[in-house]
């Protein structure tokens, strides 16, 4: 598999509070954010993998959700996230 276990540990501790961390919001959005990155190359060389492309939108919907929870909830901390990971809105 593409995401090792020690790969999710390094995610989280670099983006959430420690290693066993993984329900904050940060970490569920850097994790997330991996994961779109790994898909949208996949279907850079793979066109039509439609589950895929299927399952790549809906990591993008609950990423953009648990992002406008954190906006609301703490816009600091949502900006901090936004810009260790370069996304935009």
């Amino acid at each position: 598999m593409y995401l090792s276990p020690e790969k999710k540990r390094e995610i989280f501790k670099k983006h959430g509070k420690d290693e066993n961390d993984t329900g904050s919001p940060e970490g569920q959005i850097a994790l997330f954010t991996h994961r779109i990155n790994h898909l949208s190359e996949h279907l850079r060389s793979n066109r039509k993998d439609y589950a895929t492309e299927r399952a790549l939108v809906n990591l993008v919907g609950k990423r953009k959700r648990i992002l406008n929870y954190l906006y609301n909830k703490d816009i600091s901390r949502y900006r901090a996230i936004i810009g260790e990971l370069g996304l935009r809105k």
